[in-house]
């Protein structure tokens, strides 16, 4: 009975693919494929692909890499059993670029997509999960944390213009997810005439839409430089030593 439970709950939501942005140039690591390096022994990038494994609301994953790593990411996919994976795809020319080829490469009855940073290992499905619920709610999600610095906004020479009010910044985190017809369309048009985004959440704003923000995880940092790997294996054994 349980089981069939679980499959009729399976049936009633909506279908979500993962597209998983992973072909930067880890320009900030030296040139050294980021995604690839060792976290406690296992490559960045599986373990961000086992918490979409691993979450119950990822149907599908759809990777764009570089294309010097198509085989070896395809590999890594097969050796740590994310079965998850349907399609390892080339990137584009920048991100937004990719994560538009990948989301139309997902499946044709996906009905939400959820666009997740490589370089985030240590997201949790529990995570992936709340976000791809709210969506499911609102059309539009993402995780966030509250900014703990003071933030100011600079002229061009470096002077100080205004200090933003901190308890309004939030930092944003990923996975975020959409509509599957929205996301592609906020992709294209951004594409087309040419805006400049940090994230896919600004492609969406961009058409004039809202996008919800849930409560993130401070543990759920992005790997940019050396020192966020350090941080990372930190976090990691901290983890192991309260289980």
């Amino acid at each position: 009975m349980i089981p069939f439970f679980k499959k009729f709950q399976a049936a009633q939501r909506p279908r979500c693919a993962a597209l998983v942005a992973a072909a930067g140039s880890s320009t900030r690591m030296g040139g050294i494929n980021k995604l690839l390096q060792p976290l406690d022994g296992i490559p960045v990038l599986v373990r961000t692909l086992t918490a979409l494994e691993r979450a119950q609301r990822v149907d599908s994953i759809v990777i764009a890499t570089r294309e010097e790593d198509l085989i070896t990411v395809s590999q890594l996919c097969k050796t740590y059993g994310i079965t998850k994976c349907k399609k390892v795809i080339r990137g584009g020319e920048d991100r937004e670029h990719s994560v538009l080829l990948a989301a139309l490469e997902a499946e044709p009855d996906t009905e939400l997509l959820a666009v997740q940073d490589g370089a985030r290992p240590l997201v949790s499905p529990t995570l992936v999960d709340r976000v791809i619920e709210a969506a499911q709610r609102c059309g539009a999600a993402a995780p966030a944390v509250p900014v703990k610095d003071t933030v100011k906004a600079v002229r061009e020479d470096g002077a100080v213009a205004e200090t933003l009010e901190r308890s309004r910044l939030r930092a944003v985190q990923t996975p975020q997810v959409f509509e599957a017809s929205l996301l592609k369309a906020a992709l294209q048009a951004a594409l087309e005439e040419g805006a400049a985004l940090t994230d896919d959440c600004s492609a969406v704003e961009r058409l004039g839409k809202v996008v919800y923000l849930i409560e993130g995880e401070e543990t759920n940092l992005k790997i940019t430089t050396p020192t966020d790997l350090i941080l990372a294996e930190a976090l990691l054994a901290a983890e192991e030593e309260t289980r």
